[in-house]
C-alpha cells in the first residue's frame, strides 16, 4: 500500500547537505516527492511511496546525514497522490 509523508525536520539541518543527502536516500529507496529549505531554518519534505520504503525514508530523516542535528521531526501521513515521478530539491 503507497502513502505520503509530509515533513518538517528541525534542528541543524541547513548548510549540511541535508537536502542532497535526503534526495539521494529518497531515490535509493524508490520514494518520489521533494524537499526544501526554509526561512526558520528547518527542512520540509514531501515523500510518497510504498508503505515500508516511506517508513524506512522516515527512520533516515529522523537522523539526516552526518553532518547534521535533528531535533524533530513533525510528521503528517497523508493520501498517495501519484503525483511526483522523482525526487527533487526545490529551491
Amino acid at each position: 500500500m503507497a502513502k505520503q509523508v509530509h515533513c518538517l525536520v528541525r534542528g541543524r539541518v541547513q548548510g549540511v547537505f541535508f537536502r542532497a543527502s535526503t534526495q539521494r536516500e529518497a531515490r535509493r529507496l524508490g520514494v518520489t516527492g521533494w524537499v526544501k529549505n526554509l526561512s526558520d531554518g528547518s527542512v520540509e519534505i514531501v515523500a510518497e511511496g510504498e508503505d515500508d520504503r516511506v517508513k524506512e525514508f522516515l527512520q533516515w530523516a529522523q537522523r539526516g546525514p552526518s553532518a547534521a542535528r535533528v531535533d524533530r521531526v513533525e510528521t503528517r501521513w497523508r493520501s498517495y497522490t501519484g503525483e511526483f515521478t522523482d525526487f527533487r530539491i526545490e529551491p
